[in-house]
């Protein structure tokens, strides 16, 4: 998955690649990787392929980067239901403000 909304930043030692997507594109590039089957959110910015049949699933890394002074990120709950509670840890623990969370 390369194109123009998103930069590679390698991959790590288990060859999942890591991609920074840029602020405002985070919305349609969620969408787009559940249409994919990116059906599992691990983490806030982890997300696995998991498909019936299939021993290695696909991963990929994604880091939206977030100003200092007002780190604020759309929420990705209406996408992965499962990034409610991750949402309120990163805020509680970061400060980090998840627009339009539930």
């Amino acid at each position: 998955m390369t194109n123009k909304k998103e930069k590679s930043l390698g991959f790590d030692y288990q060859g999942i690649e890591t991609l920074q997507i840029k602020l405002e594109d985070w919305d349609s590039i969620a969408v787009i990787l559940y249409v994919y089957g990116y059906n599992y959110l691990s983490s806030v910015y982890h997300l696995t392929r998991i498909e019936y049949g299939v021993d290695q699933p696909e991963e990929v890394c994604i880091k939206v980067f977030a100003p200092r002074n007002n780190p604020r990120i759309p929420s990705v709950f209406w996408v992965w239901k499962s990034s409610d509670f991750q949402e309120r840890e990163s805020y509680d623990m970061l400060g980090i403000s998840y627009e339009n969370h539930p």
